[in-house]
């Protein structure tokens, strides 16, 4: 019988253990590794990143930059983006600051910014816009939602402690952002929630569902086959479920995805997928046919 073998990458987990240990003893693990980072929690860093070269903004309010807050995006430059960011850290416009522009430039700003603590301070301050647009009014914008989860995804996703405690707060604004404006971002709810679910430990620690998972990033693929995430998240949880079918459609998805990249203009974002794809290759690279 010809079965295909992939080694352990879920991080919640100690991928080392072999043999006869049990998924009653990985639990066990998981949660005695839960327990040992208690003591070290520090919160979500509270403090701003500071922006530089602010003298050379244009001259910019809230009205204009909510008028053309779709020009602000991945194709921005970094300094424009820390421009308008500087620009909404000083309104009190109500009707810019319960929309989802503050989380938005956050996210960008934090997924282009090396600095690990400052990538966190970044995410932190989108957060808290979102939250601040959710207080004013803003909780039937799904795009508020998308954009929290989004922030505090990236804010938590190196501190197992606070991922582990933030859990079922990304899972509701998720869920509201897939509920209230599933197409943001070509299919960004789905494709964060479902990749939410396929990385999270499984019950009874987290909230982890393959089969969840599968079907958010099925329907992320099929309704917006254009963006390269969706093909990538989607991939990478048929290569989860494990038998040869789906590896052989793991393989595809990932071609297209990758195709689709080296394609299409992505702006600031192409470089960090660029990663997410080449650490997937290696992971697939390994997972070669053997027979038993």
């Amino acid at each position: 019988m010809s079965t295909w073998t992939r080694p352990c990458t879920n991080r919640w987990l100690n991928c080392g253990m072999k043999g006869n240990k049990t998924l009653s003893d990985a639990r066990l693990l998981s949660a005695i590794l839960i327990l040992s980072f208690m003591s070290g929690c520090a919160g979500l860093p509270r403090d701003r990143v500071r922006l530089d070269r602010l003298s050379d903004c244009p001259n910019q309010t809230a009205d204009t930059l909510s008028a053309e807050q779709n020009k602000l995006g991945p194709l921005s430059d970094t300094h424009a983006l820390a421009c308008a960011l500087n620009v909404l850290r000083d309104t009190q416009d109500h009707a810019v600051r319960r929309t989802a522009l503050g989380s938005r430039l956050c996210l960008h700003l934090a997924e282009r910014e090396l600095n690990s603590e400052k990538r966190e301070k970044f995410a932190t301050e989108g957060v808290d816009f979102a939250e601040a647009a959710l207080a004013q009014g803003g909780d039937g914008d799904g795009a508020v939602h998308y954009y929290l989860a989004a922030n505090l995804g990236l804010a938590v996703r190196e501190h197992i402690t606070l991922a582990m405690e933030n859990l079922g707060r990304l899972e509701s604004e998720m869920k509201q952002a897939v509920a209230l404006s599933p197409d943001i971002d070509d299919g960004g709810p789905r494709r964060l929630l479902g990749a939410l679910y396929l990385k999270a430990p499984a019950w009874p620690n987290g909230i982890g569902d393959l089969d969840k998972a599968l079907e958010l990033l099925e329907k992320a693929v099929k309704d917006h086959p254009g963006h390269p995430l969706n093909h990538l998240f989607y991939a990478q949880a048929l290569w989860h479920d494990g038998d040869e079918a789906s590896l052989s459609q793991a393989k595809a998805e990932f071609a297209l995805g990758e195709k689709l990249l080296a394609e299409g203009n992505w702006g600031y974002s192409k470089e960090p997928w660029q990663k997410e794809f080449a650490e997937f290759a290696q992971e697939l690279g390994e997972s070669g046919p053997s027979h038993q």
